[in-house]
């Protein structure tokens, strides 16, 4: 693309309505995200009549700008209260939790806004130099590289569990088998749903992920070992202080977590919270202090937050470039897209570039923003801490229920939570991680989707799947993974002395 190409798509982003749409969702999306059980594809799929009255530009900039703001806004009820509004919140709500315990949570908020900013800003400009580029690679992504995808997402989680890579895998293959009930991918025959005819449409990780995170801790409020927070000083929180200094120091951990959050995030189908887990999970693994992870460090948080608006942003390249649906917040965008007659697809670059540029500079504008709502963010969140539990408790109880009803309308969900509260609190005390569980029900259907779809092209055998290069690489990471903590606890046992 030429200069005239960008200045003709400046033009079209400063233009008023353009960025009347980029504040109004700005606000809307980070008051719907802070909400625990509130999500961005929520936020998003409520936009859409509203797109129905605006210009093309300023409809995609409202859902743009909303996403950003949302998907952020997720770290803050997770931080304050251990309550993930994202799934790639919940890949290091107790990272960022444990700052909050030991009186850091300004730490916590400065790190994900800033980061996750920095994170988007760094994905929007990889969309504007590679995303067509990037976009053909990822079409050759066949379900051979998403099965190995999926699979690495679920070794990462389980093996920076802090509770050691054992229990992490029991609780990720609770979360596989709770994804699980529904109907059967291939047949269509209802699995482990006893004739309950709610379960035949599966368990929405939304009410589980509520359950388990918050009303669970709400149940630890009532035993004698509860933590709660320390009340924040009396002088104001620093926003953003200190900052500058933790980018310089983890200079390498957030460019790791920007690029993979951009690389995985423009996989068709994929999106981007897989890449927060990874990223937090990459972060440990090369860490030169990976025994801090799990009790209040900077550095895992530093690498997932930047990847979660970085895969925010690429999730577009393959929505724009090809018409395919990164996440199910571009599939809403696509929509709009075809309802606004810009057809997505290679003819649009060609056709009328400065459009889909223009697109791609509103997220510019939309991660920029995220600096003073963030500020006024961080300012207030030492009002959250000054309230007394006793407050804060049924206030939550409210918005862990309003969550759970709104995904289907239905009074089932609110059961799911509190079922799915009670055994997260059981599962805890006993030293069993819940991040692996989410991530084995938001994963689990990619997985076996891909698994039965890859059987069927190699005639069930298992060689076939390190026929493709890509895939082989992938393959062989995730065996690897696998096989560590395996090796590493043989060579433990062999090294010992043996006891008299």
């Amino acid at each position: 693309m030429d200069l005239n190409t960008y200045i003709a798509a400046a033009s079209i982003v400063l233009d008023w309505p353009v960025l009347a749409a980029i504040v109004a969702g700005a606000v809307y999306g980070f008051m719907v995200g802070a909400i625990p059980g509130l999500t961005a594809t929520m936020a998003t799929a409520l936009l859409v009549p509203v797109t129905f009255f605006l210009a093309p530009v300023p409809a995609i900039a409202l859902i743009v700008s909303t996403t950003a703001m949302a998907i952020t806004a997720g770290d803050i009820p997770g931080t304050l209260l251990r309550i993930p509004g994202t799934p790639a919140s919940a890949a290091y709500v107790d990272e960022s939790y444990a700052l909050t315990l030991k009186g850091k949570a300004e730490v916590a908020l400065n790190i994900s806004i800033m980061f996750s900013a920095l994170g988007g800003i760094f994905g929007a400009i990889f969309l504007l130099i590679t995303g067509p580029l990037l976009a053909k690679v990822a079409l050759n992504f066949s379900s051979f590289e998403f099965f190995w995808l999926a699979m690495l997402g679920l070794m990462t989680s389980a093996l920076v569990s802090s509770s050691g890579p054992v229990k992490g895998y029991v609780s990720l293959v609770l979360g596989i088998l709770v994804s699980t009930v529904g109907l059967d991918i291939t047949s269509g025959q209802p699995r482990f749903t006893y004739g309950v005819v709610e379960l035949y449409g599966g368990i929405s990780f939304i009410p589980v992920m509520i359950g388990m995170f918050a009303f669970a801790e709400i149940l630890r409020g009532f035993s004698s070992t509860a933590a709660y927070p320390p009340a924040p000083e009396t002088s104001a929180f620093r926003p953003f202080h200190g900052m500058g200094g933790l980018l310089r120091k983890y200079k390498w951990s957030y460019l790791r977590g920007a690029s993979l959050g951009t690389s995985i995030g423009a996989l068709p189908g994929v999106g981007g919270d897989i890449a927060a887990w990874i990223a937090y999970g990459m972060s440990r693994r090369f860490s030169k202090t990976p025994e801090k992870f799990g009790t209040g460090h900077e550095e895992g948080l530093v690498e997932a937050s930047s990847s979660n608006n970085a895969g925010l942003s690429s999730a577009w390249i393959p929505a724009m470039v090809f018409g395919i649906p990164g996440d199910a917040i571009t599939a809403i965008a696509v929509g709009v897209l075809y309802m606004k007659g810009l057809n997505p697809g290679p003819r649009l670059f060609t056709e009328n570039p400065a459009m889909p540029t223009a697109i791609i500079f509103t997220f510019f504008i939309a991660n920029l923003l995220l600096f003073p709502i963030g500020y006024l963010a961080i300012k207030g969140a030492r009002h959250v801490l000054s309230i007394r539990r006793c407050y804060i408790v049924p206030v939550v109880l409210i918005f862990c229920i309003l969550g759970s009803f709104a995904i289907n309308n239905t009074l089932f969900g609110v059961g799911i939570m509190f079922a799915a509260g009670l055994a997260g609190y059981i599962l805890e005390e006993n030293g069993f991680p819940i991040a692996p569980i989410i991530l084995g029900i938001v994963l689990g259907p990619v997985l076996e989707r891909n698994f039965i779809m890859s059987m069927q092209i190699v005639d069930g055998k298992l060689t076939g799947f390190f026929d493709r290069p890509i895939a082989a690489c992938i393959g062989t990471v995730v065996i690897i993974l696998l096989l560590v903590p395996i090796v590493r606890k043989l060579r433990q046992s062999t090294s010992s002395p043996n006891p008299i």
